[in-house]
């Protein structure tokens, strides 16, 4: 059970434990899960500047909801962003990710076998490619368990899920589309970056 992975992931890793918070339906249940077992868990975000403004509004109602204070992590570019998948390709929220990790132990994320075939094979609670522990409480949920979390304790959500977004990331490289095909859609692409492991 996923409260179970993450009690043990408090005990075990403590203070070394953060949370990556891209303000999606995950989060929305992993803060959640989270904070009762660990009030002042450390959580950030990695802001590329160019994030919708209903992401925005989003983050404004968690920190609201569960009373914190999420953690900013820049990957800004000069010049700005332009889509294209171009949020990606120059290695800048791969470096922040990193940033945000200095002095973790371990990590937690909104990864899910169902999301993509590049994620079918996510562990609960596996090294990266830094060494660290990653722990993925939501990995075996579908999407129908995740908003049925979120339906039953009345959690805040990104609204683009309302209008057929699955996945969320840049708004100059986003659109609507089931799992991740809206991410970077016309390219053959699926992953930022963050969570490739090789």
């Amino acid at each position: 059970m996923s409260t179970d992975v993450l009690r043990d992931a408090v005990a075990r890793f403590g203070d070394g434990l953060v949370v990556a918070c891209s303000f999606q339906k995950e989060e929305s249940v992993l803060l959640d899960l989270l904070l009762p077992l660990q009030p002042d868990a450390r959580v950030f975000t990695i802001d590329t500047g160019v994030l919708f403004p209903e992401t925005l509004q989003t983050w404004r109602a968690f920190e609201e909801r569960w009373d914190l204070k999420v953690e900013v992590v820049e990957a800004k570019a000069d010049p700005p962003w332009t889509g294209n998948g171009h949020c990606c390709s120059n290695g800048a929220k791969a470096a922040a990710l990193d940033r945000a990790l200095e002095g973790a132990t371990a990590w937690v994320t909104g990864l899910r076998r169902e999301q993509a075939p590049t994620r079918e094979s996510v562990e609960l609670l596996a090294r990266d490619r830094r060494g660290l522990w990653k722990v993925n409480p939501l990995a075996d949920w579908t999407d129908r368990d995740v908003w049925a979390h979120i339906a039953a304790h009345d959690l805040p959500y990104n609204p683009l899920h309302d209008r057929g977004y699955a996945s969320i990331g840049c708004a100059p490289c986003t659109q609507p589309g089931e799992g991740r095909e809206g991410r970077w859609a016309g390219q053959d692409k699926t992953e930022c970056g963050l969570h490739v492991e090789a």
